[in-house]
């Protein structure tokens, strides 16, 4: 089934590089129209489809990175789409900005989550759940990933794990690899990719 990954206007490129990379099947990339969308760093990007047209019961999973709009409430209809998602039992992954989005969005008001900062949150309008704030790389409750903007490994760890995509001791080594540039984890990664 198909990953979606949304994109938009001033998307932190290097946010959901890790995860999109190594996740098996189809993925596609979801905007709010068909128009294309520039990156932060330059890149033009011409959506797959658009928000309307997805449906969390064609998905298994919406990762959806930062960006300046998050801030302004230029993309709360992606925030919306994940409550629809996260109703449904369809995962959902947000880094940096997108945290923000889902805070405002009063998403994370009993779930367990993180991201760069306690008082990032703070200032969303909607949040209400700073007990369940966690001061970790990245969060997992449920259906629900969490990650702040310096982590796309730990985000990637996270999405692997709750998708099953590679077993435990792969998605370690995936992790002591990328993360800490250990050389013996190579060979125990690199022969789950064949």
């Amino acid at each position: 089934m198909t990953v979606h990954l949304a994109v938009y206007d001033t998307l932190a490129d290097w946010e959901y590089g890790h995860a999109v990379a190594h996740l098996p099947g189809e993925l596609r990339t979801v905007a709010l129209t068909s128009a294309p969308v520039v990156t932060k760093g330059g890149l033009r990007v011409q959506p797959d489809m658009t928000l309307e047209t997805l449906r969390p019961a064609d998905s298994r999973l919406l990762i959806l990175p930062g960006a300046d709009g998050w801030g302004g409430g230029e993309l709360a209809d992606f925030a919306y789409t994940a409550r629809e998602f996260l109703h449904e039992g369809v995962p959902v992954a947000a880094i940096c900005g997108a945290v923000f989005g889902l805070a405002d969005e009063g998403l994370l008001d009993e779930r367990a989550h993180t991201s760069a900062a306690p008082e990032f949150l703070q200032a969303a309008n909607g949040y209400r759940g700073a007990a369940h704030y966690r001061g970790a790389d990245a969060v997992t409750d449920g259906d629900l990933i969490t990650a702040g903007p310096t982590e796309p490994v730990a985000f990637a760890r996270e999405i692997f794990t709750r998708l099953g995509t590679f077993e435990p001791p792969v998605v370690d080594a995936f992790f002591r690899l990328y993360q800490h540039s250990e050389p013996e984890a190579y060979p125990v990664f690199a022969a789950a990719q064949t």
